[in-house]
């Protein structure tokens, strides 16, 4: 369990959902969600019928990596955003968002039904349609607008894209530093290395909503009338921004390069919905190294803030370590 999430019981659960609903609403069940790793998540039936999701961000005290401060209401913002300017996208509904000395940041949400990509594939059935559908539904994030890039809340951001982009992982070096974490590469050879390509940043003019975590394990899918499973649910939205919609084709091709697979069933569904994306291009391609550099990286960095170690996640050190090297070494060719 990660040092982030808070240890709940169900007297706690009553206190979130009477705070969230008022006093007449009583909880008939409750316990864990699995699969998340920085909020405690709960499912909670009510006994008016409904089945709810509570997420409980960390107790005030807990030390958390920049980006991650105001999480749980950042996900708040997004969930409004996409209710508002992009229906059409399956996300939890917002119920309430709570703030409290006591009780600390929390989101009741509806619950999303279906099983995660990932359980689906290790039981070998076929998601291409599912991901192709996930492509549809970021082409229709990244038609809404923001009025800056990077993150919001007071967190690493900027007037232009570049601008934010440094912020964002000069804010990641710092947590490295601050929790020691060893990195391939000094932090400031890590900077100059990306000072020397950051000029294809300057290629975007339009921060678009970014959700920025579309991983296996946060897309959710049913099974359809035609007994093909379709695309429920995109979860866990805490971390999105707002920049360059190539930032989001990373995470759904987790451990890929796009550039590589260019027929893949998320990138055709992504095209095949408007969304617009020329592999072939070397400022493109520069881009997405960029984009997969930070996400190594925050994988790699944020490992002491939850409690992971090489013992009880050794992939991380060598998958992505190794994916993280062979990112840095591209940046260093001339």
């Amino acid at each position: 369990m990660s040092p982030t999430q808070r240890l709940l019981d169900a007297d706690q659960v009553r206190r979130y959902v009477a705070a969230s609903l008022g006093p007449a609403v009583r909880v008939t069940g409750c316990g864990p969600l699995d699969g998340g790793g920085f909020a405690a998540v709960w499912w909670v039936t009510l006994d008016d019928g409904r089945t709810v999701v509570l997420k409980v961000g960390p107790p005030p005290q807990v030390p958390l990596l920049r980006y991650e401060r105001g999480m749980v209401a950042a996900e708040a913002r997004y969930l409004r955003l996409v209710a508002a300017y992009a229906p059409a996208v399956p996300v939890p509904s917002l119920l309430h968002h709570g703030s409290d000395p006591a009780l600390g940041d929390w989101l009741l949400t509806g619950l999303v039904a279906g099983r995660t990509l990932d359980a689906l594939a290790a039981d070998r059935v076929a998601v291409d349609g599912v991901r192709a559908e996930l492509g549809g539904a970021f082409a229709a994030l990244h038609r809404v607008t923001g009025s800056r890039y990077g993150y919001d809340g007071g967190r690493a951001g900027g007037p232009t894209w570049r601008a934010a982009y440094t912020a964002m992982l000069d804010d990641l070096l710092a947590d490295a530093a601050d929790w020691a974490v060893p990195l391939p590469l000094p932090a400031d050879r890590i900077r100059r290395l990306v000072d020397r390509h950051a000029e294809v940043l300057d290629a975007v003019r339009r921060p678009v909503l970014l959700h920025f975590d579309g991983w296996a394990g946060n897309v959710l899918a049913v099974v359809g009338p035609d007994g093909r499973h379709r695309l429920s649910g995109l979860v866990d939205g805490e971390r999105y921004l707002h920049g360059d919609p190539l930032m989001d084709l990373v995470s759904p091709l987790l451990f890929q390069r796009a550039e590589d697979v260019p027929d893949d069933a998320f990138l055709l569904g992504y095209r095949a919905a408007g969304g617009s994306v020329s592999l072939d291009h070397p400022g493109v391609r520069r881009r997405l190294g960029l984009y997969r550099l930070y996400l190594y990286l925050l994988m790699t960095v944020e490992m002491p803030s939850r409690g992971i170690t090489v013992e009880s996640e050794p992939w991380r050190a060598v998958t992505v370590g190794a994916l993280l090297d062979q990112e840095l070494s591209e940046l260093d060719q001339p």
